[in-house]
């Protein structure tokens, strides 16, 4: 365990055509600006990782996949996360789920937040993503970043001319500092409870 909590900012889709590394880029700021963390982006396109096709999830059997024990690897040197998804078909990506279900013990007792994204803010996919938490005994803050509506069209290329995401401030800018707040309580108590 690290004296300094260590993020994750974990992109979540693993698309050509993804948005999620626009939101991530900025969250990482965001978090990085904080002064007290030190952030990693991870982008779950570098890892090859397969369907999940082990015997057993790793807290009962080790993973056999050497994929799969680099992604656990990854995942374990990290205090805590914040998830940056779209919603797909009110639920998070098949990407994510997968690399959600590569792990287990890396993920217990780890806090994190999450910024989604859709027509609707991802507010599905967000619920979806924190009861899977729950079954990996992990704590979800309760503030997220929403970036949905008339503020999704204009930094998603869809909307024809996309704004950078800090065009957007204003609106999501108060729901990611209690979101980063949140996650700094969570994340220093859980580091202290598994010390």
């Amino acid at each position: 365990m690290s004296v300094t909590p260590r993020i994750a900012v974990i992109i979540g889709s693993t698309r050509d055509s993804r948005f999620a590394a626009a939101p991530a880029e900025w969250i990482a700021e965001r978090a990085k600006a904080r002064g007290d963390w030190e952030v990693e982006v991870v982008d779950l396109k570098t890892f090859d990782l397969p369907l999940f096709n082990e015997v057993a999830s790793n807290a009962w059997v080790p993973s056999e996949n050497a994929a799969a024990r680099a992604w656990q690897e990854t995942i374990a040197k990290f205090d805590g996360f914040i998830f940056v998804t779209p919603e797909y078909n009110r639920s998070i990506t098949g990407a994510l789920k997968n690399a959600l279900d590569q792990a287990y013990v890396e993920w217990n007792r780890k806090a994190f937040g999450i910024v989604s994204y859709g027509s609707v803010g991802g507010t599905r996919a967000a619920e979806h993503l924190r009861t899977i938490g729950i079954e990996l005994q992990m704590a979800s803050t309760r503030s997220a970043v929403h970036i949905g509506g008339g503020d999704f069209f204009s930094v998603h290329p869809l909307g024809g001319d996309p704004k950078p995401i800090s065009s957007i401030e204003g609106t999501i800018g108060g729901s990611a500092d209690a979101m980063l707040g949140e996650l700094d309580w969570w994340t220093r108590a859980t580091m202290a409870a598994r010390g």
